[in-house]
This record gives structure tokens, C-alpha cells and sequence, in this order.
């Protein structure tokens, strides 16, 4: 390695030199340093250039004998021995100056100033010994030869930057680990070069790895600064994202404090802007919409009715008749929030929000009657949001709407009233958070009830299902010489909410139907199920105040199995079909019911385990054809078994509503999925499209992408009559067409025409179809294939 560096050391010194004079001018160009660390940077580059330029010329003068040799020889060697302490002097200089202004240290350590005045020192012995003969001489040749104080001249070079190093050592936490590293290479690298030259002659090792450590110095700086300006750059960025956020509570703030105002013009309206903006976002979120975009549409449909605010409060308050509201003057409301949020100009898509969330998609709509895309997208989403919530609210000529009527409405005006993307997104949201909400409630349960008069305090609705529930519960009498009656007794009904109602209005809204009062004793009353019946009753008398329930239900009858301290007893309570939930709340009279658990075993109730005390409420008195008759008295309690789809396939079938049915989607489904044995829900169960026939896919997208269009023909006479036409029945036609992992389904009835495309992700052997559906019964189901299909 030696040898190779001796024989091209003139080329790297030429190299070296002009790395030097390039960093001289970027160093000169960079705009991020302090102006005095700039001055002392190129101060040390400028020494570095000069130190090996001249280096090179004393090896090029060598052995020059003329005058102009002779010269350029004594005066390049002057300068190399004159400027090696000069490096360390320039270094002493960058260090004293971090330690002020990094350090913010007034005065410098003494041994800075010890290793300056040093680096001084050898400066001045380079001038003596250029006169003395004390580092080096020439001979008649004009050629370099050691002197006798040689080694003098490498002590300070070698001292100076041994207290430089316990300086940095010292603060090294001022220093950034790219500064600290070319620090280390600064001092130690010429050290350990100098010890090598010492042995080594005819080669300048030490001036070219001080010339290379200053090329460092200036690179390691660079990214030091670069990391510096990122760093800053980046605390920027936050203080601006802070500033953002700052910005956008205090907004968020301040709307919502004006909305609030807005809303006490009217007591049932509080709360509502608020949540058809969390609605409206939601629905934005589903619709693919960036962050950015829902936040838009957030406000925007927090604001949207601010209009309300210029309406007369008797106009508002009307406490009499809806239909004596002047709705002229309530059409003003959209133009009265466009005007007060048009002074907002940095946000002009809340005043969109305000003047067209009333428009319909069908053009019925007001302030200017626009019609389907003609109506702004943000405008047409909070439009379906505030209907949700308008519909599930209590108004004060009515009852809050519960979810399923809200959701009905919003089937039927998907593509009336609303853009009907928007619609089936809000339908999504609602049976997922009903999803939500039956799970919460199972966690909602009351834990004690302190029973008064009777009936005074119920809990929530304990479902009744195929699967053996276990409830236990403690009760504690609470009688005196005014009420010696003390009992706990049990509710069976059925409600949307799970929870039992007595006044007229929430009976109706809620769907609420008593089956019947059961007592731990003798007495049943029969409400609205066809029988109750007590199959057995003992006298027991165990004592303390346990008392269990065992409580299943197969089809339209209920078994529950009593237990409590003086009594054993079992009843069986026939439905009025199987169509309807059933529940069972606690409650008493003059008690305590408290420590109330409820356990979900692992038995289920199978056909014979609930001997029937009245007939089965069967539809099915029609012909049976190619696939059995199925009743379906809940959403999808049943199915028929599939019929495998290969090219083309059309199933014709009788359709009819049970009596019981009165939405839109109490109508057949079809289900188009994948298992094992053909069966829904067997194993390796895929589902791929639940396509109900007024036109909606509900199908998981897990294994498959939907696309669904459903169009109202012109003999489409509205959902009402559609309805009626279901509980008469007809005869209903489906056609399939399958081209590998591509299925067409199409189906045109009583005025609705859809087709549902559906693109299968993980083509399987065997593709299958299937009839579902919700309180209907579906008969003489006929299938026929296409020519050559088996």
C-alpha cells in the first residue's frame, strides 16, 4: 500500500487539491451555516489546498539545481511545515467556536486557548527553522533531507490534537454524532499518519490524510446541516399541522357552539345536526371518500340547517297540526343557510350543503327543484343522512321511528328521494350498528331491580332461542303490613327494542306484542299467544332464595323449565307463529331481583324436545314440484337445497308474504354461494350474493364483488301495492347465466326490474343457487335448464 500511494501520490495530491478547491466555493455558496463557522470552514480548506499544492510542488522542484527550483523547493517546504500547526490551529478555531454557540459557553476552556497559542508557536518555529536548518536542509542536488530537530516538528501537530480530543470528549453532547465522527477522523487520523511518516520517507502521508479529514470535516458538516435544516423543517411541519389542528377545534368549536344555539329554537332538534354529520361522514368513509372529503362533509351537514335560525318560531313550534305549517316559509330555510354560510368563503361547500341538502333526487325537491347528478354529491349524501335521523327522532307529533321503518322509507325512496348509492350505504350503516346494538344489549342486562309496585321496574328483553339459555337470579321479599305480596313473575313479549312497553305510542312504534305474564307459582295469563299450559308443577320447598329459568324455543312454541325455592314448574307457550321474536323479562311485586346472570349452554332444542299444544301455522297448502316447499318464518330461518348453476339456469316459483309480514323485504332472497354438500352453510361455506327481490344485495364482498341495478318499470304501481301483491301472492321467475367466475342474475317482477353481476374472486368446483327469504312461503319451485344442461 505504501509503495502504491508513493507511486501515484503526485496524482492524488492533484486530486486532493481539487476536492479542496470545490468545497471552497460550496462552502462559500451554502446559505445554512453561521457566518463565522463559514469564515474559519474556509479558512481550513483554503490551509488544506495550499498545504498539499505546495507539497506536490517541493516533490516536483526536487533535484531542481536552477534558480527557479531552488526557490519554488525552499519556499514549498516552508509553507508545508508553516501550515501543518496552522491545521491544527484552524481546527482549535471550529471548535471554539461550537462551544460558543452550540455550548453557549462565554469563554472557551483554557485548554482551547493553551492549544491556540500552541499551534502559534509552531507556526513561528516553522519561520526559525526555515533559516536554521531545524527541520530540514538541501543539499547540492537541491534535494530534501531531514534535520536534526525534525522530530520537533510533528510534536505540536501530534500534542494539539490530543487536547482537542479531551475537549470533545468533555462536550461531546453539543456535538451531533455526524460532527462528533469527523472530529474523531480530524484528530486522530493525521496522528496515526505522522507516527507512519516518522518511518516513512520520500512520501507525505500526513499532509494528504489532512487534507482528506478536512474534505470529511466539510461532508459530515453538509449532512449534519442537512439533518439540522430537516429536523427544523419537520418542527415546522408539526407547529403548522399543530396550528392546523388548532384551527380546526377552534372551527369544529365554533360550529358546534352555533348549531347549538340554532337548536334551541326547538327542543327536538337538539343533537340532531351533530348526528346526521356523524352519519353523513360515515357514509362518505364507505363510499371510498379521503379523509380530507369527509371532513367536508361533516361540517357541511352540521351546518346544513342553520337556515332554521330565520324561520318564526310559531312556524317551528307549531304545537297543533303539521299540516297547518306554512311550507312556503319552511322552504326558505335552505336559501336562509345558503346566505349566512356564503359569508364563510374559505369553506364555500357549506353553503352547498345548506341550499341543496333539501332537493330530491327525483326532482320533487326544493329550493330549485334539481334533479339526480344535478344536485352536488355533498348535498345528495346529507340529504339521506338527515332523513335517517329526522325518521329516528321524536317529533311532537310523533314518536321516534324505530330503525326498521327508517329503513324501509329509505328502500323505497332509493331513487325517488335519494341518490340511491347513497341510500343503500345508509342501509349498510343501519344493520350494522343493529348488529352492534344486539350485542351490546346482551351486555346492557340489569344486574338487581328493586320492584315495587308491580311492574314498576323490568328489565331488558333475555331472547329466546333454539340455543338452552340458563338465567339465575336472587330475589328478596320486601313486604309489610301494607303489602304482604311478594313475588317475582316473568314477561314473554316481542319488541324491536327488547323492552317492554305500555303506552299506546310506544307500543306502536316499537312493535310491541305481550304473549303473556308467568308467575314461580300456579298462575299464567295469556295474552296474545295462542296457549300457555302449565305440563308440570311440584311443591319443593328447598328454601333460601335462588331461582333458575332453563328457556328454549323450537319453531312457534316455547319451553321454560322453573325453578324457585318452593316451587318446580314447566310450561309450554304456543306463538301465534314462528315469525315473531320472542323474549323474556324480569320483574315482581314488593321484591329484590338481584345477582341476575344469564348463560348460554350448548344444547340446542331439537323438534321433539317441546311437545305442541296447538297446530303448526303452516302456508304451504300449495303443490310441491322440482325442490320442496319452504315457509321462512324468520329472515332466513330456512332454505331450500341448492341446485347447482353451471351455464343457464331459471327457477319459477309460487311466492307469498305470511300474514305477519308488512316491510318491503318480507319477500323471497336468493342465495348464491359454494360448499361441500350443496348446502347453505355447509362446510366450506362461501357466500358469494344475497339478492333480495325488491333490489338489494346484501352479500359479504369477502369472496366476491356485486354489482347491482334495479330499475322501477312503468307498471311499477309503488311499494304499498307491491306489498299487498306479496301477501296475495305470484308466481315468480329467475333466470342465471354463469361464464366461469362471471354470474348474471336477472329477475323482472311486479314492476322491479334487477340484475345483480356477480365477479367470483376464487372460482370453486361447484357454484350453487338457492331460495331464502323473510316471513314468506315459497312453493311449486319448478327448475329448467338451458338445452343439454343436466
Amino acid at each position: 500500500m505504501i509503495e502504491l500511494i508513493r507511486d501515484h501520490q503526485l496524482n492524488l495530491m492533484l486530486l486532493l487539491c481539487g476536492a479542496c478547491a470545490v468545497l471552497i466555493l460550496l462552502i462559500y455558496h451554502t446559505r445554512f451555516l453561521p457566518e463565522n463557522r463559514k469564515r474559519i470552514l474556509i479558512f481550513m480548506e483554503v490551509m488544506a489546498f495550499l498545504l498539499l499544492w505546495f507539497d506536490r510542488l517541493a516533490y516536483l522542484y526536487a533535484g531542481d539545481t536552477g534558480e527557479t527550483g531552488g526557490f519554488m523547493v525552499r519556499l514549498s517546504n516552508f509553507i508545508v511545515f508553516f501550515l501543518t500547526p496552522g491545521m491544527a490551529f484552524g481546527l482549535s478555531l471550529y471548535l471554539a467556536d461550537w462551544l460558543k454557540n452550540e455550548g453557549k459557553m462565554k469563554t472557551i476552556p483554557k485548554r482551547m486557548t493553551f492549544s491556540i497559542v500552541v499551534t502559534i508557536l509552531g507556526m513561528i518555529l516553522a519561520v526559525v527553522a526555515a533559516f536554521t536548518n531545524l527541520y530540514y536542509y538541501f543539499d547540492e542536488s537541491n534535494l530534501y533531507h531531514r534535520g536534526s530537530g525534525f522530530l520537533i516538528a510533528y510534536i505540536i501537530p501530534v500534542l494539539v490534537p490530543l487536547i482537542q480530543f479531551t475537549v470533545v470528549i468533555q462536550y461531546r453532547k453539543i456535538f451531533s454524532k455526524l460532527v462528533y465522527a469527523s472530529l474523531i477522523l480530524y484528530i486522530f487520523v493525521p496522528v496515526i499518519c505522522g507516527i507512519i511518516q516518522i518511518f516513512t520517507y520520500g512520501i507525505s502521508i500526513v499532509n494528504m490524510s489532512m487534507v482528506a479529514v478536512s474534505v470529511s470535516l466539510y461532508v459530515f458538516t453538509y449532512l449534519d446541516i442537512n439533518n439540522t435544516v430537516e429536523h427544523a423543517h419537520k418542527i415546522e411541519r408539526e407547529n403548522m399541522e399543530s396550528e392546523k389542528q388548532r384551527m380546526r377545534r377552534l372551527f369544529d368549536q365554533t360550529a358546534t357552539a352555533f348549531v347549538s344555539a340554532v337548536e334551541k329554537k326547538d327542543d327536538y332538534t337538539k343533537g340532531n345536526a351533530l348526528r346526521v354529520a356523524e352519519y353523513a361522514r360515515r357514509i362518505a368513509a364507505l363510499a371510498g371518500k379521503e379523509e380530507e372529503e369527509c371532513e367536508k362533509i361533516y361540517y357541511a351537514a352540521l351546518l346544513h340547517d342553520v337556515g332554521i335560525i330565520g324561520i318564526p318560531d310559531n312556524v317551528i313550534k307549531n304545537e297543533y297540526d303539521p299540516k297547518k305549517w306554512d311550507r312556503d316559509l319552511m322552504k326558505q330555510k335552505p336559501v336562509i343557510g345558503k346566505e349566512i354560510l356564503s359569508c364563510i368563503s374559505e369553506y364555500p361547500y357549506l353553503s352547498v350543503g345548506a341550499e341543496f341538502s333539501h332537493e330530491r333526487y327525483d326532482g320533487t325537491g326544493y329550493p330549485n327543484g334539481l334533479k339526480g347528478e344535478e344536485i352536488p354529491e355533498i348535498a345528495r349524501i346529507i340529504a339521506v343522512a338527515d332523513a335517517y335521523v329526522t325518521m329516528t327522532t321524536k317529533k311532537r307529533f310523533r314518536e321516534a321511528r324505530p330503525d326498521f321503518i327508517a329503513r324501509e322509507k329509505l328502500v323505497k325512496g332509493a331513487g325517488e328521494a335519494f341518490d340511491p348509492k347513497f341510500a343503500n350505504l345508509m342501509i349498510k350503516i343501519i344493520d350494522r350498528d343493529n348488529r352492534e346494538e344486539t350485542e351490546n344489549l346482551k351486555s346492557e342486562l340489569e344486574q338487581e331491580l328493586l320492584c315495587e309496585e308491580y311492574r314498576s321496574k323490568i328489565t331488558a328483553g333475555i331472547p329466546i332461542d333454539s340455543n338452552i339459555t340458563r338465567v339465575t337470579f336472587d330475589c328478596e321479599c320486601q313486604t309489610d303490613g301494607e303489602h304482604p305480596f311478594s313475588a317475582p313473575s316473568l314477561i314473554l313479549f316481542d319488541s324491536y327494542d327488547r323492552r317492554v312497553h305500555r303506552d299506546e305510542k310506544s307500543i306502536e312504534a316499537n312493535g310491541y306484542l305481550e304473549y303473556g305474564e308467568v308467575w314461580f307459582y300456579e298462575n299464567n295469563i295469556t295474552t296474545a299467544a295462542r296457549k300457555i299450559e302449565a305440563t308440570r308443577f311440584e311443591k319443593i320447598h328447598h328454601g333460601g332464595t335462588k331461582y333458575e329459568i332453563l328457556m328454549g324455543r323450537f319453531e312457534d312454541h316455547l319451553k321454560l323449565k322453573m325453578t324457585s325455592p318452593e316451587y318446580e314448574k314447566e310450561i309450554i307457550v304456543a306463538l301465534e307463529g314462528s315469525a315473531k321474536s320472542s323474549y323474556l323479562a324480569l320483574t315482581g311485586e314488593n321484591c329484590r331481583i338481584k345477582n341476575i346472570t344469564v348463560t348460554q349452554t350448548e344444547e340446542t332444542v331439537r323438534e321433539n324436545d317441546i311437545p305442541r299444544i296447538a297446530n303448526e301455522v303452516s302456508y304451504l297448502g300449495r303443490m310441491e314440484s322440482d325442490i320442496e316447499n319452504i315457509q321462512v318464518d324468520r329472515t332466513r330461518s330456512s332454505h331450500t337445497k341448492g341446485v347447482e348453476l353451471t351455464h343457464h339456469l331459471k327457477l319459477m316459483f309460487h311466492t307469498m308474504s305470511l300474514p305477519g309480514a308488512y316491510m318491503v323485504w318480507n319477500c323471497p332472497y336468493i342465495v348464491l354461494f359454494s360448499s361441500e354438500d350443496g348446502t347453505v352453510y355447509g362446510k366450506d361455506y362461501r357466500e358469494y350474493a344475497l339478492i333480495k327481490l325488491y333490489g338489494e344485495n346484501e352479500g359479504a364482498e369477502e369472496y366476491a364483488g356485486n354489482t347491482m341495478t334495479m330499475k322501477k318499470k312503468a307498471d311499477f304501481s309503488g311499494w304499498d301495492d307491491w306489498k299487498n301483491r306479496n301477501k296475495k301472492g305470484f308466481e315468480c321467475e329467475i333466470t342465471f347465466v354463469r361464464k366461469g367466475g362471471h354470474i348474471v342474475i336477472r329477475s323482472e317482477n311486479l314492476g322491479i326490474e334487477i340484475e345483480n353481476v356477480t365477479e367470483i374472486t376464487e372460482i370453486p368446483d361447484k357454484v350453487y343457487v338457492a331460495l331464502t327469504g323473510d316471513q314468506v312461503a315459497l312453493t311449486d319451485i319448478r327448475v329448467k335448464r338451458g338445452k343439454g344442461e343436466k
